[in-house]
């Protein structure tokens, strides 16, 4: 039996609006810039908890069905992400308790804002990347 610790799976929503922009949060924890998301808890689907990260951080609900853009994985954190474009369904964006900040950003204001390792992910979703992007990054750069 292996004694490494085992991965994480994570959810991110990228909410673009009718302008083609997507909705960044600025973590409480961190500061930095990424589109929504979080840890999948056990009972969840994949959707659940896709709505419940998007919502708990931004104050939006999302229409379901999302469009998988890619799949990303932490080659430090050991975290692999499910990357999502989304639309609002219902809501106001909000700041919470994990979430500083938000911001509507342009595909150009991404990489200015986000690391690189998030940046792709926004950028991705924007393009409606189809098949579905597969990364690695380090947690900050892409491998």
């Amino acid at each position: 039996m292996s004694t490494e610790r085992p991965h994480s799976v994570s959810v991110a929503g990228v909410v673009v609006d009718a302008q083609g922009r997507a909705l960044l949060i600025q973590r409480r924890d961190n500061g930095h810039w990424e589109p929504p998301g979080g840890i999948l808890e056990r009972e969840e689907t994949v959707p659940e908890a896709l709505q419940r990260e998007v919502l708990e951080e931004t104050g939006i609900k999302i229409a379901l069905p999302a469009i998988l853009t890619g799949v990303y994985k932490n080659m430090t954190g050991l975290i692999v992400s499910l990357v999502f474009r989304c639309e609002a369904a219902d809501g106001t964006p909000t700041t919470g308790d994990e979430t500083r900040a938000l911001r509507w950003v342009t595909r150009e204001e991404v990489s200015e804002l986000a690391d690189e390792a998030y940046a792709i992910r926004v950028i991705d979703a924007l393009d409606a990347a189809s098949p579905p992007a597969v990364r690695a990054h380090d947690g900050v750069k892409l491998v």
